[in-house]
């Protein structure tokens, strides 16, 4: 079975977007990896409650996730009045950009055919990319399932933190012996 579009970011470089945050700000990409890993999550719509269980599971453990480097920056087709509204409603602690022509949906892969009660329709796929501070995709969860969500996210975190620590050590060591090979 083919990969999906999001999935085939895995390992690639996350594409760079500019989008609105809810206060109307522009916000780059590049603004927000380099001092920290960046969990990106694409959603259908303010206010449901797929989408609202979501944002509360990232508010919720907002503290384990930036224990652990990671900002939270949440996604949709939604207006920035919209995403003004739901912060305010649901406090929020992280921001929300605004996509309104689902420009950077499309680009994540993340805006396709879906279908609901027979009806099929274009629309958002809740889909989350870890990606680290270097702007590489580390992980793609394409369909998610909200509830258990962010504890999988909290584990693909340390899961990356792991291998950049354990590649650190390796770059170290390798260091040693070749300084030690020159004496």
């Amino acid at each position: 079975m083919p990969k999906s579009a999001s999935a085939a970011l895995e390992g690639k470089k996350a594409p760079a977007f500019e989008l609105s945050d809810a206060d109307g700000k522009t916000v780059a990409l590049k603004q927000l990896i380099g001092a920290n890993s960046l969990v990106l999550y694409f959603y259908p719509k303010d206010m449901t409650p797929g989408c609202t269980t979501q944002a509360c599971g990232f508010r919720d453990n907002i503290a384990p996730l930036k224990k652990l480097g990671a900002k939270v920056v949440g996604v949709s087709g939604d207006s920035t009045d919209s995403h003004g509204k739901f912060i305010a409603k649901h406090h929020l602690n992280f921001p929300l950009l605004a996509d309104p022509g689902n420009k950077v949906c499309k680009l994540y892969g993340v805006y396709k055919m879906k279908s609901l009660y027979g009806r099929e329709f274009m629309g958002i796929e809740r889909t989350t990319f870890v990606i680290d501070k270097a702007g590489v995709v580390r992980r793609v969860f394409p369909k998610v399932k909200v509830n258990g969500h962010t504890e999988e996210v909290l584990e693909a975190l340390k899961e990356s933190d792991a291998l950049a620590v354990s590649a650190g050590a390796s770059l170290t060591f390798l260091a040693r012996v070749l300084d030690s090979a020159d004496h």
